[in-house]
């Protein structure tokens, strides 16, 4: 049985009952989080290590979830900025462009035995990863997520008439690297 949010927030809080509420959540709510984790850092491992970051963090800050939105908003939050901080982590330890990092995730999606270049899937993969970083995560929510604009607005911190300029210009780049590669 799935509980609502409030009903977890309230299991959560309550010392007899919390740790079972927060396996609840993370039952609920891994696999999306998961995915949408993936998909900015590209490889599995580093997706299961940033994951378990998002629910450290989840787990020390969940008391203090004021509810000025939704849980969910709250949780996409987090792993959005954890994986910007994993991505800038990952620039500082190879000391490298961000242009070289992306171009580095995008040698991660080809080495992929699964690999094939004649896929779709696989040339939607490697447009994403040239995209730059505010429009490839923008897109991403968007695109997979069906993230409205208006939510994805709380999640990023940013108007929904930026979001929808980068989401437009990440559509066009990805439309022109689809047809030219």
């Amino acid at each position: 049985m799935v509980l609502q949010d409030s009903e977890l927030l309230v299991q959560f809080r309550n010392p007899a009952t919390k740790e079972k509420a927060y396996t609840s959540l993370i039952r609920k709510y891994q696999e999306r989080l998961y995915w949408h984790i993936r998909r900015m850092v590209v490889e599995h491992e580093d997706a299961n290590d940033v994951l378990q970051n998002v629910f450290i963090r989840v787990w020390n800050g969940l008391e203090n979830f004021r509810e000025d939105s939704q849980l969910y908003t709250w949780l996409y939050r987090i792993a959005t900025n954890e994986c910007l901080s994993f991505l800038e982590q990952q620039k500082r330890k190879s000391h490298a462009s961000l242009s070289d990092l992306e171009n580095g995730l995008a040698n991660k999606v080809v080495a992929d035995k699964h690999f094939d270049a004649n896929r779709l899937e696989w040339k939607l993969q490697l447009a994403i990863q040239q995209l730059p970083e505010k429009q490839r995560v923008v897109f991403t929510l968007r695109y997979y997520d069906e993230m409205p604009y208006e939510e994805m607005s709380r999640v990023l911190d940013t108007s929904e008439g930026a979001l929808k300029a980068s989401y437009h210009h990440a559509v066009k780049k990805i439309e022109d690297f689809i047809l030219n590669h």
